[in-house]
């Protein structure tokens, strides 16, 4: 989150309280991963407000490695994996769930890679004005690939899905990015969090509509089942 400390522990509470709110619209164990996700960024807010706290502090460089660690992996790590199996879990259609572990596999290895990179090489975090730069000395010449398999992980397999509105949330992920790129360029990965609280509205009216197509007794799907599927069904009893 740029800004501030307050900024981004205010965010981590407003956050907090869209997840819980989107928690209590589970109806399956199935929705659950997906439901996480506003308290996750609420988490990962917190933390990037910890590092406002003590990066102008030397005597906290500990807590500086730590929270930087902390707030990498799960913008890194967490997101290009957390987000296709969150879909896929939701899926019922077989070729659908195909399509989807494809895009699970795609954020594993990007997600992978990360972790490997946030071992192998140093990174570090500093305040600039108003924004937090992050800077990470991962070798260059996989980087475009590590992009790409980020956003299919992330922004694609939203809109591959037929759930009702899910397609808001891949939306919302690809409108914050490149938001992110045009205008704030080398602070991209704090920013674009700021986004944060867009993308859990989005994830709530998600599960809105899902507890609404439950407690109705509604197909999640946005198209209805195929004639011929349904008369074979039929005949089948």
């Amino acid at each position: 989150m740029c800004f501030s400390a307050t900024a981004s522990f205010s965010a981590g509470v407003v956050l907090a309280i869209i997840g819980v709110a989107t928690f209590k619209k589970v109806k399956h164990s199935s929705q659950i991963m997906f439901a996480a996700i506003p308290l996750i960024f609420a988490v990962q807010q917190s933390a990037e407000g910890v590092l406002w706290l003590s990066l102008p502090n030397p005597a906290y460089l500990a807590t500086q490695v730590s929270f930087t660690y902390i707030f990498l992996f799960f913008a890194q790590v967490v997101w290009p994996i957390w987000v296709p199996v969150a879909i896929l879990l939701l899926e019922e259609e077989a070729g659908r769930k195909r399509m989807g572990r494809y895009l699970v596999a795609a954020g594993l290895i990007v997600g992978v890679y990360f972790a490997w990179c946030l071992i192998r090489y140093p990174v570090k975090a500093d305040i600039v004005g108003y924004h937090i730069a992050y800077t990470l000395d991962f070798p260059p010449s996989l980087r475009k690939y590590g992009i790409v398999l980020y956003a299919l992980a992330t922004v694609v397999s939203p809109f591959f899905s037929p759930i009702k509105r899910i397609w808001m949330l891949g939306l919302a992920i690809l409108i914050s990015y490149i938001i992110s790129a045009m205008f704030y360029e080398h602070y991209i990965l704090s920013v674009w969090c700021f986004f944060a609280s867009i993308i859990s509205i989005a994830v709530y009216a998600i599960m809105t509509e899902m507890d609404r197509n439950y407690t109705a007794g509604k197909s999640l799907y946005a198209a209805p089942m195929p004639v011929f599927k349904v008369q074979k069904l039929k005949n089948k009893k």
